[in-house]
């Protein structure tokens, strides 16, 4: 294990250089001045073209790209165009929403999706288990802006018992009751497509292991379904959900930028689409490495769990047979 995820780590660098290589290239495809859009049509071409000059616009895109990635590696995101604070200090003041709201969905996913993952494969010929399948089903194909604005519209607009946006409010106390309460709703729409996945995967997962004959043979010595599942069973069910785990980050960090839109949340997800509009090129890009590291993190967190779960498992080693 400690020679995997160094090498891991390795593996990353390249991957990530060729993300910011082509998010870096679209955005400069794209049409829109930053200048105009920032400063409006009315300024003169001279200006226009000195603040351009200022921020380096005018030079070829490999040349600002090779400038970009010199200033990166020297640990310098640049500076937003908006207001010309660091790029850095931009984005760290929206990651700390961004985490509340994406892992408080990933709890709710893992804790609801889990429990009746494992109620549906332990009742799979009963009422319980095919509605828990076609739930997984429904949630998983519910699009995320339909669902909050149906959210939005229920509890916000017709019976008034949450707040409607935003991370706290503007007026009257802002605790954690307050905090929680604006929590709620968004996190449970970034939830809800996880859940709806880890349903059908512990479901199948487990279903399999307990068709295998250490299950039976657990069987044979007395054990009731339920001691056989949790005992034996549900162990070697996780490997397939410790993966799935890992590959959730980076369609939660997606799922957020919806959310985050549509209930005002002010995290990273929000300053995309903002940044996106003002064509603030330092901001995305900033972004866009900050969400591939965390990715990156993630997919290895999750590598590590695999092997925690299997311990037969050592990557990079062989397996003696």
């Amino acid at each position: 294990m400690p020679r995997y995820v160094p090498g891991r780590l390795l593996q990353s660098v390249p991957l990530l250089f060729i993300i910011t290589l082509i998010a870096f290239a679209i955005l400069h495809l794209a049409p829109g001045d930053p200048a105009a859009l920032l400063y409006g049509t009315d300024i003169s071409a001279e200006q226009r073209a000195q603040i351009r000059a200022a921020w380096g616009l005018d030079e070829p895109v490999p040349v600002q790209y090779l400038k970009w990635l010199g200033n990166l590696l020297r640990g310098d995101l640049g500076r937003s165009f908006v207001d010309g604070r660091p790029v850095l200090l931009v984005i760290a003041e929206r990651i700390p929403a961004t985490l509340q709201l994406t892992l408080s969905g990933l709890l709710i996913a893992l804790a609801l999706g889990l429990t009746i993952g494992i109620i549906a494969a332990l009742r799979s010929h009963s009422p319980i288990g095919y509605i828990s399948t076609l739930f997984a089903t429904f949630f998983y194909s519910l699009p995320n802006f339909w669902l909050a604005l149906l959210l939005i519209l229920i509890f916000s607009v017709w019976l008034r018992l949450l707040p409607s946006g935003g991370i706290e409010s503007l007026r009257g106390p802002s605790g954690l009751g307050d905090r929680l309460a604006h929590l709620v709703m968004p996190a449970f729409v970034i939830s809800l497509r996880e859940m709806g996945r880890l349903i059908r995967f512990t479901r199948a997962s487990l279903m399999d292991a307990l068709s295998q004959d250490y299950v039976r043979t657990a069987r044979g010595k007395g054990l009731s379904m339920h001691q056989a599942a949790m005992r034996h069973a549900l162990r070697n069910a996780l490997i397939p959900i410790v993966t799935l785990l890992g590959l959730s980050l980076p369609q939660v960090l997606s799922s957020s930028i919806i959310v985050e839109t549509v209930f005002g949340w002010p995290g990273m997800g929000r300053l995309i689409v903002e940044s996106a509009f003002q064509r603030n090129y330092t901001v995305l890009m900033g972004e866009i490495v900050i969400v591939g590291l965390l990715v990156i993190v993630g997919n290895l967190l999750a590598d590590v769990a695999y092997a925690i779960v299997d311990p037969r498992i050592r990557y990079g080693e062989e397996v003696e047979v």
